[in-house]
């Protein structure tokens, strides 16, 4: 089955630098965060910084589609600004892109990790999704019940997503994750 051009798609890019070109690379990583921030369909992006003594970054960017992932991709801006990391960068270690919610699935530290099938992970989502959602909705309907539709669901929307994407899914994914590398 090939995936729908629509599904979101996370671009994770791991990079090891020179040492001592840690501050350098910092500039040029705010620079690329600019540039992408610029960029039509790109909806955030996230770093993970090395730990003390390692010098592997990891760059995470979230597109609407396949198309503004490829436009970035493909962009003069991308390209000047990947020669200017020549000086910098030791290593390209990976380049990864992963549609849909997959992102949730893959931790940092294995991203030769093998997907589950998405049956487990639609399965694993609707499960932790569907009590967030509830519990908020009956902890936040009293108080939001008489706003109209469109700003109810927009501020339910927002605290749905922001708790699955740092609290729930980690920790579902780290619960279960048994379950989901089985067959």
């Amino acid at each position: 089955m090939t995936q729908v051009q629509t599904d979101p798609v996370s671009l994770v890019i791991r990079r090891r630098i020179r040492p001592g070109k840690e501050a350098e690379y910092e500039v040029l990583l705010a620079e690329g965060i600019a540039m992408l921030a610029r960029m039509p369909g790109h909806r955030g992006t996230g770093i993970v910084r090395p730990a003390t003594g390692d010098r592997e970054y990891t760059l995470m960017a979230r597109f609407d589609d396949v198309d503004s992932a490829a436009a970035w991709e493909q962009s003069p801006e991308r390209l000047a600004w990947l020669r200017r990391m020549d000086a910098v960068v030791d290593e390209h270690v990976s380049f990864e892109r992963q549609p849909g919610l997959d992102f949730w699935f893959t931790p940092p530290a294995a991203p030769t990790l093998r997907q589950p099938p998405r049956w487990k992970m639609a399965l694993l989502t609707l499960g932790v999704l569907y009590p967030v959602s509830l519990g908020l909705n009956w902890l936040l309907g009293p108080h939001l019940g008489h706003w109209p539709l469109p700003p109810r669901v927009l501020v339910q929307s927002l605290l749905v997503v922001v708790l699955m994407t740092y609290l729930f899914m980690p920790l579902a994914t780290r619960a279960a994750a048994g379950w989901l590398s089985e067959g």
